[in-house]
């Protein structure tokens, strides 16, 4: 069935209004809030730091721990607190997401944790989290060799659309989502598909993704700049 008509009005390759912000947290190394339409994602850090129980310790380099929930007041209807599958399956998929562009061989035996919180939810909440996260950790002043952006992309019906909301997720006629995340190069560090599309239309998708992630890493650079231009005005 063809779909004509996004609900929100935006264009098939139109991101949602995006905001971020640095320092939310302030007792946090680092902190950050990354928010695309209805959702929002806040992100701590905290580290690097000590890693107990020693066992768990790599005298080569730092780990990293990513740690994802919602809040119960999230969602229309109030999810149940306390970890779950999904959560713990997020929170895996973000520390490969990012790893990547980390250095941790700076820090042996020491562990960088990521808490990242979604205190409002409408579709595309492990970008959202991921995105977040990436700044809080330049925020943080983890050593980065990039920064890393994160956008669904998809199918609904017939169009190959970016960063779905619920509506789109739950569309009558079939929806494919795909979470794709990339560092500022281009250099894919997440690729996720959930349901079912062509070559052809993944790579159009694609294409969205990372037009889409440029606009999220303009809007996460012109972030950390003007934080620390703030700060050095002060």
């Amino acid at each position: 069935m063809s779909y004509t008509k996004r609900n929100d009005g935006r264009k098939f390759d139109e991101t949602r209004k995006m905001e971020a912000k640095l320092g939310v947290i302030p007792r946090a190394d680092g902190s950050a809030m990354f928010k695309t339409g209805d959702t929002i994602a806040i992100a701590a850090v905290y580290g690097p730091r000590e890693l107990h129980p020693k066992f768990l310790q790599d005298p080569e380099k730092g780990i990293l721990r990513c740690n994802y929930d919602m809040t119960s007041f999230s969602v229309p209807e109030r999810k149940k607190p306390g970890p779950s599958r999904r959560s713990t399956e997020i929170s895996l998929v973000t520390e490969k997401s990012l790893l990547p562009v980390l250095d941790l061989k700076q820090f042996p035996s020491a562990v960088v944790d990521v808490f990242i919180e979604i205190i409002q939810a409408n579709s595309g909440t492990r970008c959202a989290g991921i995105t977040a996260a990436s700044m809080a950790l330049a925020h943080a002043g983890v050593p980065m060799r990039n920064l890393v952006s994160a956008v669904s992309v998809g199918k609904v019906g017939d169009k190959i659309v970016i960063d779905l909301d619920k509506s789109e997720e739950d569309y009558e006629e079939g929806a494919t989502d795909i979470p794709v995340a990339m560092t500022g190069n281009h250099e894919i560090t997440l690729l996720q598909l959930d349901g079912s599309v062509s070559k052809d239309e993944l790579l159009k998708a694609l294409e969205l993704a990372k037009k889409g992630c440029s606009e999220i890493d303009k809007l996460q650079r012109k972030t950390l700049r003007d934080f620390y231009k703030g700060v050095k005005d002060e």
